[in-house]
């Protein structure tokens, strides 16, 4: 196992520095933006020490994972001086490995490890990080060492290529980010009847489980139920007449979420042809009149 470096100590570089360390990977140096986060993070690891600089840590460790926030990862790598037999490997989920180029072109190996995971705090992020997929971009021999740090990690690892990842994290945007947005506009749909948001995401809560439940139990498109599934344009309708009076700007997004929905109900076959361009008409028309 190499020896492992961290220049960023924040919630995605903590969680993977501890479960490392606690798998049997030596993590040797951190340094941090922060020094207090960096010594928080080496007096939770035997043996690491936190230094003052990010040249430190490269100087102390073969394999370096910058953690830093996306837009400073450039400058960091900038600043350093790398060698043969060296490797580095940043976290961003959008950014490619030619932000390494400074560190590949001094001989070290560059690579990519993205979590695919949502991190709403370093404690979760420490008791979620294992067992998530993990998006690698690297090559041989870097790639096989981030396959065997998402194998310790009991997860799974996707490979790659540099054109890939800004579609690879807009996909984890609308699975994660906006879904959090979707349930926020319910919440406030459940206001216009005098319900307040805490209560309202209490109520919806168990609807939500039960959907990604569904999802991991029988898979898409199967999973899909509700009105688009079954055909159900007067229940459809209904829900038009209601947002143009209440909520008159959720109803785009209500349209264009039924209109993305219309293919997944055929696929399920609970609706024909004619029934999805019954549905197609209808969320087209309304759109018309709403703009």
């Amino acid at each position: 196992m190499p020896k492992l470096g961290f220049i960023g100590a924040g919630t995605v570089g903590t969680a993977l520095a501890i479960r490392l360390s606690e798998r049997g990977y030596q993590v040797v140096a951190v340094a941090s933006r922060s020094q207090a986060s960096a010594d928080r993070l080496a007096q939770a690891i035997n043996g690491c020490s936190a230094v003052t600089s990010s040249q430190a840590v490269a100087d102390s460790a073969e394999l370096v994972f910058i953690t830093t926030p996306d837009d400073a990862i450039s400058t960091v790598v900038s600043s350093i001086k790398w060698h043969p037999g060296q490797s580095v490997a940043h976290c961003s989920g959008a950014d490619s490995v030619n932000s390494l180029e400074p560190a590949r072109t001094q001989g070290a190996s560059v690579g990519a490890i993205h979590p695919l995971q949502t991190f709403a705090s370093v404690e979760q992020a420490i008791n979620n990080i294992a067992g998530s997929t993990f998006a690698l971009e690297a090559d041989e021999p870097l790639l096989s060492t981030l396959k065997e740090i998402a194998t310790t990690l009991d997860g799974t690892w996707i490979e790659l290529k540099s054109e890939d990842k800004v579609l690879y994290h807009a996909a984890a945007v609308i699975a994660c980010n906006y879904l959090v947005t979707l349930v926020k506009l319910a919440t406030d749909l459940w206001q216009t009847f005098n319900v307040p948001p805490e209560q309202a995401t209490n109520a919806l809560l168990p609807l939500l489980r039960g959907t990604i439940a569904n999802i991991e139990r029988v898979g898409i498109p199967q999973c899909l139920t509700g009105p688009i599934a079954r055909g159900d344009t007067g229940t459809i309708t209904k829900h038009i007449n209601a947002l143009e009076k209440a909520a008159p700007a959720v109803l785009p997004t209500y349209l264009d979420l039924g209109r993305q929905t219309i293919p997944i109900a055929l696929a399920k076959g609970r609706i024909n042809q004619q029934q999805a361009g019954e549905l197609q008409r209808l969320l087209e028309d309304s759109r018309v009149e709403v703009r």
